[in-house]
């Protein structure tokens, strides 16, 4: 019988997974990474435990999925042709991400958090800050080829200065972002770049 699947072998839901996603979010942004605990998790998402340590076998494995998932991926557009508009472009991707709803909150406590604790601060890192960096890279790089960096830039310093302007906005001073203000950004980052 060709193409059934073996006792034991069902595929994970696509619907409990959003669930279970869902659910940790909302976890987060209520009570922070400290006090998430999968049977709340799994009460909130209207599941099992065994339904989520099916998917991830431990706290720190799911949040790491749903953090590489959410904030991990950074599209940057690939037509853009001056480094204003790779800017702009990585810019506009960050700020749809702050402008998901609790993410901010859940950012900055993420950030606390992981000042107490090795084995989070080492997630973010691998979940969303190398991820980032390297889209961050490819817009310097670009640049470089286009002859509007210089080669020799202070590569570390540009992603420290790549997007900290709308982290600041909105996660520090929780102010909202307007197109104007992302258009500003990218000059005033472009500018900080050229000085490196």
């Amino acid at each position: 019988m060709k193409g059934r699947q073996p006792a034991g072998a069902a595929l994970p839901r696509p619907d409990v997974t959003h669930a279970i996603r869902a659910a940790v979010l909302r976890e987060l942004a209520e009570g922070g990474y400290a006090r998430v605990a999968m049977e709340a998790v799994a009460r909130r998402a209207g599941v099992g435990k065994a339904a989520i340590y099916r998917r991830w076998p431990s706290k720190l494995a799911l949040i790491g999925d749903i953090l590489g998932d959410v904030l991990g991926q950074p599209h940057v557009p690939e037509t853009a042709e001056t480094l204003h508009e790779d800017l702009r472009g990585l810019m506009e991707s960050f700020a749809a991400l702050l402008g998901t709803p609790d993410l901010p909150a859940i950012m900055a406590d993420l950030a606390s958090e992981a000042l107490r604790n090795q084995e989070l601060s080492e997630l973010i890192t691998a979940s969303v800050g190398n991820p980032f960096s390297l889209r961050t890279l490819e817009v310097v790089e670009r640049a470089v080829a286009r002859g509007e960096l210089s080669a020799d830039l202070d590569r570390e310093a540009a992603l420290d200065v790549a997007v900290s302007a709308l982290y600041w906005r909105v996660v520090v001073r929780r102010r909202t972002l307007e197109a104007a203000d992302l258009d500003r950004f990218a000059t005033v980052v472009a500018a900080g770049l050229r000085a490196l």
